[in-house]
């Protein structure tokens, strides 16, 4: 995976190539519901998806960055993030009509980069790669959401992991990242001063969050804060969206929780949500210097940790050694996101790339902070410093938590 300069067209290539085989891989399964109708009234048909990334890609790539004097688009509003409405997008056309497309701006797009000679634009690229792994990550969770969960684990089975909490040192810690992989949401890459703190070594296992709902914590009122409650009332929750009561589960991440429940959770046991500080803390501090991934700088690989679909679902919390940060915290990246307590806000100096409304739309204090990367995230997303945000009341996604204390 290329990380910086010197640009090489043909390292770019294979990434975008990558990329483009596990987006196709994500429909070789899919019904015609599946590829047309809503599966969830917050979220786009997933054909959508794949019809908005060749879209981005002509429009930031072949119109802006190579300035091609092309047609129009006929098809622009559909494809447009700000176009129809997400219910009105399943008028779209056939599998193969959108292959077709995408096909025919790849070709254009091979055609430009062999020739560019543009280091200055090698960011661009960068968040292209990321944006149409994004929508992996949408497609993937909106077909479990719709299809249900693995009947049981595929993984060998494990010893128990040692839970509890790990000390993290306080210091000055690099927060961010300046190089062209770093979103405008990253950057400026800063320095602050932490103060240290506990952590928990693993994210919340089904067996640790089984004791919450044994004890009644969905009908508790205490551990919950005010619009949490009246989300859970409203909504009748009284467990997680992608609950696994059985015991094969037992050490696996809690996986797809509200940031309601994931306080709610941490209050019942006496802690709270890390903030993202802390959280990035954990994940890249030495007590000398910040890495870019818990393990360091080299690129994850397959014995790092449970991410880019391999294994399609959840494993054990432990199962990924060399996984861990020199904190002593295990499975940061990929298995499940994590909430922060942290409201999505930008870093002092922000600037927004490549146009205004990619992470200035949400920094409107009610979107929150999750860190990490799941079991879907591809490699181009993972890093220690990247930052995903949604409403504190979404839970579609695979995401869980870890807990904190002071």
């Amino acid at each position: 995976m290329f990380t910086s300069p010197p640009f090489n067209p043909g390292d770019l290539i294979g990434a975008l190539t990558a990329c483009r085989d596990r987006t196709l891989a994500l429909f070789a399964d899919l019904t015609p519901e599946e590829f047309y109708q809503q599966l969830h009234p917050d979220f786009s048909p997933l054909g959508w998806h794949l019809g908005h990334i060749g879209f981005t890609e002509r429009l930031w790539i072949l119109e802006y960055l190579a300035a091609m004097d092309l047609p129009p688009d006929p098809r622009r509003q559909l494809w447009a993030a700000d176009g129809l409405p997400k219910a009105q997008r399943q008028q779209l056309p056939d599998f193969a009509t959108v292959c077709q497309g995408l096909r025919e701006v790849r070709s254009q797009v091979f055609a430009y980069l062999e020739q560019a000679q543009n280091l200055e634009q090698l960011p661009l690229w960068c968040w292209l790669l990321q944006h149409e792994s994004q929508h992996n990550e949408t497609i993937a969770f909106l077909k479990q959401y719709h299809r249900g969960l693995p009947v049981a684990p595929r993984c060998d089975p494990l010893p128990p992991p040692d839970l509890g909490m790990v000390a993290i040192p306080g210091g000055k810690v690099m927060i961010g990242n300046d190089s062209p992989w770093g979103q405008d949401n990253e950057q400026p890459r800063y320095g602050v001063e932490v103060k240290g703190f506990w952590c928990d070594r693993f994210p919340v296992t089904h067996g640790e969050y089984q004791a919450f709902i044994a004890a009644g914590g969905y009908h508790d009122r205490q551990y919950w804060t005010d619009q949490g409650w009246q989300w859970r009332s409203q909504n009748q929750i009284t467990q997680p969206l992608y609950w696994q009561p059985d015991s094969p589960w037992q050490y696996h991440p809690v996986c797809g929780v509200s940031h309601y429940e994931a306080a709610a959770y941490a209050r019942f046991v006496g802690k709270r949500l890390p903030t993202e500080i802390e959280w990035e803390t954990a994940a890249s501090y030495t007590g000398t210097n910040t890495l870019t991934y818990p393990w360091g700088e080299a690129e994850p690989t397959a014995n790092h940790g449970n991410f880019d679909g391999n294994l399609g679902q959840t494993t054990p919390v432990n199962a990924y050694p060399f996984g861990q940060s020199s904190s002593g915290c295990w499975d940061l990246l990929g298995n499940v996101w994590e909430w922060t307590a942290s409201p999505f806000a930008p870093y002092p100096g922000f600037q927004p790339y490549p146009y205004r409304g990619y992470s200035q739309a949400y920094f409107d204090g009610q979107h929150y902070v999750m860190r990490g990367g799941s079991w879907a995230t591809r490699p181009w997303g993972l890093r220690n410093s990247l930052r995903n945000w949604y409403h504190p009341w979404v839970r579609e996604i695979f995401v869980g938590f870890r807990c904190a204390h002071s």
